[in-house]
């Protein structure tokens, strides 16, 4: 079951996406004052999930790369509401069965293109964190964070080469 993050006035929330097996330690590091961390697919490996709980409680989702029985206990999808605000991740936005905004989704986080992605359509913001082991050229390897204040969201990109932010928040 999915923590619940309704208490606070300000959650700081890490988003990553298509590990596949690996986590560098620019992205430990980066996760260590978060309240949150969300895996947007593409894991490749159970031993990951326990790594990033250990840093703080952790939401994933199934990505089209993660098998065996490890994987089955995975979604596809998971929605969470931090502060007053809904969360909706999926690992393929393309695959996306709904219409956010319609929901009152007010965060949308999808991985699978390996190329880090921020918008917002319709009141709703879109969140697509890159690879953070392989990006796919000519990204550099990336994770996001969101800053949530009640109904407020604010995003912004980490380049996990250089460890610093890479655009201005959204």
């Amino acid at each position: 079951m999915p923590p619940q993050l309704t208490d606070k006035l300000e959650y700081r929330v890490g988003i990553i996406s298509d590990t596949h097996g690996h986590l560098c330690q620019t992205a430990t590091k980066q996760l260590g004052n978060v309240d949150l961390i969300i895996h947007a697919g593409d894991i490749d490996s159970p031993r990951l999930l326990p790594l990033l709980e250990r840093i703080a409680p952790l939401v994933a989702v199934r990505g089209n790369m993660d098998f065996g029985s490890w994987a089955t206990d995975l979604s596809e999808t998971e929605t969470i509401q931090v502060g007053r605000t809904w969360i909706h991740m999926r690992h393929d936005l393309s695959r996306l069965d709904l219409l956010p905004e319609s929901a009152g989704f007010g965060v949308v986080i999808s991985g699978h293109t390996h190329r880090s992605q921020l918008s917002k359509r319709n009141g709703t913001l879109y969140i697509n964190p890159g690879s953070a082991t392989y990006p796919r050229h000519p990204a550099p390897a990336s994770m996001a964070f969101l800053r949530v204040r009640g109904k407020k969201t604010e995003a912004w990109f980490i380049n996990l080469d250089s460890g610093k932010s890479s655009d201005a928040p959204l």
